[in-house]
């Protein structure tokens, strides 16, 4: 029992100076309480062996070990994560989630730790439009979009006619959902960041590829309750990350290394 806890004081000295090395804040061994949708590859997916994987995985543990926190993570829906973080059930939402002034009425956002582009992605074997323009001409074909997100909302402004309940938008409670809609057949379009689309369509075998010009920018944030003393901490690391080029070899691993399903 003294040698046990010996050993776990000696681990818990060894991690609290990191902090202090990087002029960070230690949070000494503080549980904080992740939640996370697993849907929105690479950024956090549901590996081929049952593993939650992904590059805010990665991104939180690092962020977690220079801020001596432990993390335990909790999964629930897109549209259920936004009240749920606000309402304080849970500590920190992560699930690509687009900084947005109307999001901040209802949360704390980090500061942005990666930025991405919306793309248009289509089944493999798309002819019949090539951009935003011919997509919304013909009036066949449909969109497959999360309520609420940004990709509805630049579907719905800058593809189509601005109309929110354009039939030719066509809802699912998840992305993946929208995703094996497109695969089967069902809609024409995804649209997507960037990021989230090269992962599919590398992982796709040439099922799936991305079409025209880029629709936009958007920041990636993690969210907070509202006064949550974890955004400045989380905002420290973030900065070291990007400082040391932590956040850069992420980028090189999730979007230019690793194959989803191997």
């Amino acid at each position: 029992m003294k040698l046990t806890a010996a050993l776990a004081g000696l681990a818990f000295a060894c991690s609290a100076p990191m902090a202090l090395a990087e002029g960070l804040p230690d949070l000494a061994g503080r549980e904080v309480v992740v939640v996370t949708e697993n849907a929105y590859p690479p950024l956090q997916f549901i590996d081929a062996g049952g593993k939650a994987v992904g590059w805010e995985y990665d991104a939180m543990a690092e962020i977690a070990k220079r801020l001596n926190m432990v993390v335990k993570y909790e999964n629930t829906s897109w549209d259920a994560m936004i009240p749920a973080v606000s309402g304080g059930q849970y500590d920190i939402g992560m699930t690509g989630i687009t900084i947005r002034d109307d999001r901040k009425e209802q949360v704390d956002f980090s500061d942005p730790y990666m930025r991405s582009e919306m793309v248009m992605m289509v089944r493999g074997d798309e002819a019949r439009f090539s951009d935003a323009k011919s997509f919304a001409a013909s009036e066949d074909l449909l969109m497959a979009a999360q309520p609420g997100t940004t990709p509805f909302y630049v579907g719905v402004y800058e593809v189509l006619d601005g109309n929110e309940a354009n039939p030719r938008i066509k809802m699912f409670e998840t992305f993946g959902a929208g995703v094996e809609a497109l695969k089967a057949g069902d809609v024409d379009l995804v649209l997507t960041d960037g990021t989230s689309g090269q992962g599919y369509v590398a992982a796709s075998e040439g099922g799936l590829k991305i079409v025209g010009e880029k629709l936009g920018a958007e920041d990636f944030g993690f969210i907070f309750p509202k006064g949550s003393d974890l955004v400045a901490p989380v905002n420290a690391a973030i900065a070291a990350m990007k400082g040391d080029g932590t956040l850069a070899a992420l980028d090189k691993r999730w979007f230019l290394d690793y194959k989803m399903g191997q």
